[in-house]
């Protein structure tokens, strides 16, 4: 098939039977549809599969990829109200369901951030569907921080206290046009540094048209809030429990990735490689995006 046209995505609604609640999961999915799937790339919390459409496509001549969106995120349509919640087990439990739906040999799975936390928990739960794992800058606090998240009144306090909870609570949800909305990241806040492309490709699937003409946020201020603020996982008993190979790498900015000693964390997990991408902040995926298609294209033994 010709490689150019591999390169677009397909946008698809792939049903999927989860704990959290089965229905439709939207994903892109990159490269020959004759093929069984190389690779699943999940997105970070507030984000959505097409936000890294430029890094992923041009794998598309060689791998097949699935990116979904997650619930509440994106165009996925699975309802995204859950009082109570304390974890993202609701996460890892829709995309152990697109594993099952998907049905095939066993994938890279790989995920930025949030995403790349629910990976290594679904991971966990079916190591029979995962031959690799490629993490960038997964969430994985501290072993204190994990404990600590574990406490009942714990994601309470972050909703309230934390900085980056309050923060994505506040966000403007509705712009005039996507237009309006893209004038308004482009080059700011998160989104310094990013290429213009991926930018648009963010607002593109991010905001969804409302029948005043004006356009909001798919993924709502109060739902990306309530995912900074609910960590009750363990990311490391995960790892242990996957046990199958694992490519984590780490900023040294503003990281949500705390293995402070990747020498140690390799000693205690030798099924892991930890590497730090110097100079690299939270967001390297998107100002190095040729990085995570060498790490993608080495987990899939591409």
């Amino acid at each position: 098939m010709d490689a150019a046209r591999l390169s677009e995505p397909r946008r698809r609604l792939i049903p999927i039977e989860s704990r959290a609640g089965s229905g439709e999961m939207s994903v892109l999915d990159f490269g020959d549809p004759g093929r069984p799937v190389d690779v699943v790339f999940v997105h970070a919390n507030g984000f959505n599969a097409r936000t890294y459409r430029t890094i992923l496509a041009p794998l598309a001549a060689g791998l097949r990829i699935v990116a979904p969106d997650l619930r509440g995120h994106g165009t996925t349509p699975l309802p995204a109200h859950q009082p109570g919640r304390l974890s993202w087990r609701p996460f890892r439990d829709d995309l152990l369901g697109l594993l099952e739906a998907l049905n095939g040999p066993p994938v890279t799975l790989a995920g930025h951030s949030m995403g790349g936390a629910v990976a290594l928990l679904a991971a966990a739960r079916a190591k029979e569907r995962v031959a690799s794992l490629a993490l960038f800058d997964p969430v994985m606090w501290g072993k204190a921080g994990v404990a600590l998240a574990h406490l009942p009144w714990s994601a309470a306090l972050a909703r309230a206290r934390a900085p980056i909870a309050a923060a994505a609570a506040r966000r403007r949800s509705v712009f005039e046009s996507k237009a309006a909305a893209l004038a308004s990241y482009t080059g700011r806040g998160a989104f310094k540094g990013w290429p213009e492309a991926m930018v648009a490709d963010y607002v593109a699937d991010g905001f969804r048209e409302r029948e005043d003409g004006s356009v909001e946020l798919t993924c709502r201020p109060d739902w990306e809030a309530l995912n900074y603020s609910t960590h009750a996982h363990d990311p490391y008993a995960a790892l242990r429990r996957y046990g199958g190979p694992a490519i984590i790498l780490k900023g040294v900015r503003n990281s949500t990735c705390r293995i402070e000693d990747p020498d140690a964390f390799q000693r205690r997990h030798p099924n892991a490689t930890v590497r730090v991408v110097e100079g690299g902040d939270h967001f390297f995926p998107m100002k190095q995006p040729e990085l995570v298609r060498e790490v993608l294209a080495e987990a899939a033994g591409s």
